[in-house]
């Protein structure tokens, strides 16, 4: 019994420990975000994807070295395919912040627990808690809330589709990658996983800088760094996170980045923050407390 006791101590320990991880990714996220639209577009996405990645590099092949950790792998190919998906994803989500609100972006991007759960269960085979299920629902309702449609603005209407089109496939993309950490992280190091991130990134945005290359000017720096910075926190809580969490509890949590990145709207972008967009951000706030919960209790099959 008292075995029995400790056990459940150890395993409520480990959840809280990988959701603080995950809500210190989604601020951190919700950074790099607020600096990337802080730009403005004014420097182009292949740039932005650059940037981060060389800090990135430079930033986890130090701590590999200082922690004599083997950079490479052993799970080559599957690390490969996370660093590809990544990249991908982070083109999509660039472009949709050049374009969208913060806050909208955001929340489109945060349909990715939906595929996450559906490929957790079918990939990893794991269990999908129902109180889970309930926490995504309930999320899902406060992101079609929260999304206020752009259509009625003064804005493009075939480039705000364009931007709405390419926030879901960013979010597809993102769902992928982290299935592919969660896989990953059983056997390899976490700094390995972000490793590789920036080692496909680089080589995949430069023809793409070639053709459209920008010299960033005053400021512009600051935001390129901050973004390389925030991004690297946010891979390195994310990454530990899923670790100590289940795939579909794991996104379920990230929920609150859309909290963050309305609070940077308001603050820095002067966005409008509506009645609409106040019940959503509460439905998200739901959906994480239940989230938190459910860590306490068993794993169930539905």
């Amino acid at each position: 019994m008292r075995e029995k006791q400790l056990t459940n101590d150890f395993n409520f320990e480990k959840n809280l420990k990988g959701i603080k991880f995950l809500i210190g990714s989604g601020l951190a996220f919700s950074l790099m975000s607020a600096c990337v639209k802080a730009i403005g577009g004014r420097i182009p996405i292949s740039e932005l994807v650059f940037a981060r990645a060389t800090i990135s590099i430079i930033i986890t092949r130090f701590f590999l070295y200082k922690n004599k950790i083997n950079p490479w792998g052993y799970q080559r190919r599957l690390l490969l395919i996370r660093g590809l998906l990544g990249t991908v994803a982070l083109f999509c989500i660039f472009k949709a912040l050049t374009i969208l609100p913060i806050a909208t972006a955001t929340v489109i991007q945060y349909i990715y627990p939906t595929f996450t759960v559906i490929c957790a269960y079918i990939i990893l085979k794991e269990f999908i808690l129902k109180r889970i299920v309930y926490s995504i629902i309930i999320g899902w309702i406060g992101i079609l809330l929260v999304s206020q449609p752009e259509f009625n603005s003064n804005n493009n209407i075939k480039e705000t589709i364009l931007a709405i089109i390419i926030a879901i496939l960013g979010a597809m993309m993102t769902s992928l990658a982290y299935i592919c950490v969660r896989k990953l992280s059983s056997k390899e190091h976490p700094l390995v996983i972000i490793y590789y991130f920036p080692l496909v990134s680089i080589p995949l945005s430069i023809p793409f800088i070639i053709n459209d290359f920008v010299l960033p000017t005053g400021t512009d720096w600051l935001w390129i760094i901050g973004i390389g910075i925030f991004t690297q926190i946010g891979q390195l809580c994310i990454t530990e996170g899923l670790r100590l969490l289940p795939a579909g509890q794991a996104t379920s949590l990230n929920y609150s980045q859309v909290i963050f990145a309305s609070i940077w709207g308001v603050l820095i972008f002067q966005e409008t923050i509506t009645s609409s967009i106040y019940l959503g951000g509460f439905c998200v706030l739901i959906s994480t407390i239940i989230s938190i919960s459910a860590s306490k209790t068993s794993q169930a099959k539905i």
